[in-house]
């Protein structure tokens, strides 16, 4: 794979040199990998550096300067200038700047945790644990970022509270104890090639103010403080609280209203946050092309490298594109990448159709009821054509649907928005039916009038009963909150999937958590719906996505951080993913959204977080940065490659390991190539004790689901620690006795997957095992 490193930076630098012969006469942001190393000493930091005649970048082009987590910076450009810098002998790596997209209480119970006991106690609910939330900033006013009754700062916090439009340094406490934004990059792209323009300051804040509401719900998920009283238009009441309530929060605004996030301004995000001592890092975006960027090439996973290798633990949302395979993203195996699932918590409404059927669905529509009136019902596919099917904009005539409810397709653009293409055409409220990729899986939205949504069966069945009646007619009956639903948790339809498209040797999601109707603090800016046109003001609000998922981990990470100071991010996730939960509250494998079936690894990857048990998991699988870099070779990457990653440069010996010997606690095994039998590859992992007596004797034990063509070997079958020995070495020989594929995980890699489990009689460690066939063309 080095050649593929090379490839990719002969094609960058190709591109950048035809850019320039064609005399392109508008800049764009580029970001530059230093070797900080080959600084002259004559200069006093690295950014006189920069703007010296050695690189001559102008001090009005520089975007970003970053010397944290990574060492270079960010520049407006014409692309010549940027083709000549990047044959700089210091240049280890050149990129253009990219737009990433945002991944859009009762869930910690539903977590396991309780006052007074278990892990929220250990922990003191996290008190003194600062978590760095990348997102759109922050709404400081809102009761779950009080600090009535908290301590005083953390003495090692070095951050600030920056001023700008609306915000003022008042407005961080000792809750929310930082805030901070990052335009730059968003100010260069107005004047870029094709750029997405600047900041529109008529419905944004140029300051850490949250004018989007993601960032708001983020933060207070991961670590608001109690809230009694809390609802959405009082659906979800009780109190609300952040899986870490005493927390310390600090918003890092990375992400602009209408226009997303930028590579250069992510990238200082996480700079300035390593920098100024946080000990989390919550991070809800992912990529924007569907396409994953080489590790080299990725700043989500630079930036995240540079704060593990600090110490800093980094969640970030594995997206919402599943449940298409190959899905998934944040790939890094140094990101804990979490996917989303449902709570036992729902807030169902029902569809009576004029025959009398009841079909369910959910809805958080909060106005005035329709009084179970019956009234027509339309769908408007039926003769309109696509565009009218999906309720787009101007696509429906008011002749046909005034006065009446109206069947829509979900698709793919904003459900909110469909209701209000409805109720501006003077549709009286609007069913809203997913799609047979959707399956059965439902969100809650606070739509703009009446309006529910329902499966694809139940969607199939409305469109049936219109075909088959020259009359047909429904209502809709709202019934508040549902708590106690079985079974859950379910795998949302909506979570990204493996396998893993980059490095199918590391399994992705690394595990799932609540995703789905999450209620959490909110902006005043927007209405819950998020659409302009809706005014309505809600202190919190109810929303699903991996976004969601990504900050119950952070939060999770920091009672973990907190109850136990000197383990480090690999230590924290692995605790997570070997006592994750494999059954739902019936007790049941975990089942998919998408299929109604038994989900699978690549759907849930070790599982689902449980945090009663993650406090004490008895051993764990820990990585350190020399391990990550004998990863990176194993990919093939060669030494200036792996340096814009790491920071420092790296040696690669002779003969490379190969990239599953990660000290992963999940374990994957791929086979290339048509099916053979008697197969076999070997792994190696190293267990480190952390049990409180400080020794004890585990034995495996190693099962296939289904498996019935694959042998599991490990050896030794029995690790002894003790106060002496607190790490032990083991092989896992994979054996392929018969060609049985059992699954498919897409683009033609049959799947088949089990468990290995290490037991002492009373700490269960378990690892997922993958087993993986990929066709080569």
């Amino acid at each position: 794979m080095a050649a593929t490193s090379t490839l990719h930076s002969l094609l960058l630098l190709q591109a950048l040199l035809l850019a320039a012969a064609a005399g392109t006469s508008e800049k764009n942001t580029y970001i530059f990998r230093i070797n900080h190393l080959m600084k002259p000493t004559i200069f006093p930091t690295h950014e006189h550096w920069y703007s010296s005649p050695s690189f001559g970048v102008a001090g009005s082009d520089l975007v970003h300067v970053y010397s944290s987590v990574f060492h270079g910076f960010s520049a407006s450009l014409f692309s010549d200038r940027a083709a000549a810098l990047a044959d700089h002998p210091a240049v280890l790596a050149v990129f253009q700047d990219r737009i990433h997209r945002l991944h859009t209480t009762r869930s910690p119970q539903f977590l396991g945790l309780r006052n007074q006991q278990g892990l929220w106690s250990k922990s003191d609910y996290g008190a003194d644990v600062i978590i760095g939330i990348l997102d759109t900033g922050v709404w400081p006013e809102r009761r779950s970022f009080s600090d009535r009754n908290i301590g005083p700062i953390p003495s090692r916090w070095r951050g600030a509270c920056e001023i700008g439009t609306s915000f003022s340094v008042s407005m961080c406490n000792r809750k929310l104890v930082g805030a901070r934004f990052f335009s730059r990059g968003h100010d260069a792209a107005a004047f870029a090639a094709g750029g997405i323009g600047g900041i529109n300051e008529t419905v944004e804040f140029r300051s850490p103010r949250d004018a989007d509401g993601h960032g708001t719900h983020t933060a207070s998920t991961a670590g608001g403080r109690h809230v009694f009283g809390a609802s959405m238009s009082g659906y979800a009441s009780g109190i609300a609280k952040g899986v870490a309530p005493k927390a310390r929060v600090a918003a890092y605004k990375v992400c602009w209203k209408g226009s997303g996030c930028l590579d250069s301004d992510i990238l200082a995000g996480f700079d300035r946050a390593v920098a100024d001592g946080v000990d989390v890092i919550s991070v809800s975006i992912g990529g924007g092309d569907g396409i994953s960027s080489p590790y080299y090439l990725d700043p989500i996973a630079i930036g995240s490298y540079g704060a593990v290798s600090r110490g800093v633990f980094v969640a970030s949302s594995a997206g919402n594109d599943g449940p298409t395979a190959m899905s998934v993203t944040n790939l890094a195996p140094w990101l804990t990448t979490v996917g989303a699932s449902t709570i036992d918590r729902t807030f169902p409404a029902d569809i009576v159709l004029g025959d009398g059927r009841r079909l369910s669905g959910v809805s958080l529509y909060s106005g005035h009821s329709i009084d179970n009136k019956m009234y027509s019902l339309v769908y408007p596919g039926k003769s309109g054509g696509l565009s009218a099917s999906l309720c787009m904009e101007n696509s429906l005539d008011p002749k046909l649907v005034s006065g009446k409810i109206v069947l829509c397709d979900r698709g793919s653009s904003p459900r909110v928005a469909k209701g209000l293409v409805v109720k501006d055409a003077g549709g009286v409220g609007m069913i809203l039916a997913n799609g047979i990729s959707n399956g059965e899986g439902l969100v809650g939205d606070a739509h703009v009038l009446p309006a529910c949504a329902v499966g694809s069966d139940e969607g199939d069945a409305v469109k049936s009963y219109i075909i088959a009646n020259s009359n047909p007619t429904a209502t809709i009956a709202f019934r508040g909150t549902v708590v106690g639903v079985k079974p859950a948790p379910i795998v949302s339809s909506f979570s990204g999937r493996g396998p893993n498209g980059l490095t199918p040797e590391i399994l992705k999601p690394d595990l799932i958590a609540p995703g789905v109707n999450i209620l959490a603090a909110w902006t005043d800016a927007v209405g819950p719906t998020g659409l302009d046109s809706d005014h309505r003001k809600t202190e919190f609000n109810i929303l699903s996505g991996t976004s969601m998922a990504c900050p119950h981990v952070s939060g999770a990470a920091a009672l973990l951080k907190s109850a136990h100071p000197s383990w480090s991010p690999a230590a924290i996730r692995s605790a997570m993913m070997t006592t994750a939960s494999l059954v739902d509250n019936i007790l049941q494998p975990l089942s998919d959204e998408e299929i109604s079936k038994p989900a699978t690894p690549l759907s849930f990857g070790a599982g689902h977080l449980n945090l009663d048990k993650a406090m004490d998991p008895g051993l764990v699988y820990d990585v350190g940065d020399s391990d990550y870099v004998a990863f990176l070779c194993a990919l093939g990457y060669g030494p200036k490659t792996i340096q814009v990653i790491t920071h420092s440069p790296a040696s690669c010996p002779s003969k490379r390991d190969a990239p599953e010997n990660l000290n992963y606690p999940s374990i994957v095994v791929v086979y290339e190539g048509a099916a053979e039998a008697n197969q076999s590859k070997t792994v190696l992992r190293t267990l480190t004790n952390v049990g409180a007596a400080g020794s004890g004797i585990y034995r495996s034990k190693a099962e296939m689901v289904g498996g019935k063509g694959l042998a599991v070997n490990v050896k030794p079958r029995k690790l002894v620690f003790s106060t002496a020995v607190t790490k032990q070495i083991f092989s896992v020989t994979v054996t392929v006795k018969a060609v049985t594929p059992s699954g498919d995980g897409g683009l033609g890699a049959e799947v088949e997957y089990g468990y290995l489990s290490w037991s002492d009689g009373m700490h269960v460690v378990r690892s997922t095992i993958v087993v993986s066939r990929i066709q080569t063309l």
